[in-house]
């Protein structure tokens, strides 16, 4: 692992989480920290055509915190990061509610976006999250996109610190 991503936190939790705190402990007062980037995923109100009243993760306690720190770790071996945390969700959520955070600190804003892009691509298509959403025409399971495969794709290569 690189010696700068000295941060690394995977929580899966219930509850809601406060992004200004997280990103204050992410950055935890250091100053080689010149860029922190973060992305929130929230449940959406609408999708495939109809509208959504809640959201229900599952996971599996344990594989779930185990591939995302996998997730994690890669993203320190190739990016010069001072820190990187992912926050997920599970339970019923409702529109709005949200349901992801990655964040990520690093001396520069390259490496930063670069390695929270790639979480996420990553978390979307390996870690093992099930979604149920209630519909109008009653609950249905949401499937895998394949956007968010061809996503994942472009880092098959060698990241630019490998």
């Amino acid at each position: 692992m690189s010696a700068l991503c000295k941060f690394r936190e995977v929580r899966v939790q219930q509850g809601d989480f406060d992004l200004s705190a997280e990103v204050a402990r992410l950055r935890a007062g250091d100053p080689k920290v010149g860029a922190v980037v973060t992305f929130v995923g929230a449940v959406r109100d609408l999708n495939d055509g109809a509208e959504v009243a809640e959201m229900e993760l599952e996971h599996y306690p344990g594989m779930t915190e185990a591939a995302l720190q996998k997730i994690v770790d890669e993203a320190c071996l190739r990016w010069p990061l001072a820190g990187a945390l992912v926050i997920h969700r599970v339970g019923p959520l409702p529109p709005m509610a949200q349901i992801v955070l990655v964040a990520v600190s690093a001396a520069h804003r390259g490496e930063a976006f670069a390695a929270c892009e790639f979480i996420i691509d990553y978390l979307k298509t390996e870690a093992p999250f099930w979604k149920k959403e209630q519909t109008p025409d009653g609950a249905r399971w949401v499937d895998a996109r394949s956007s968010d495969d061809a996503a994942m794709a472009k880092w098959s290569r060698p990241g630019p610190a490998a």
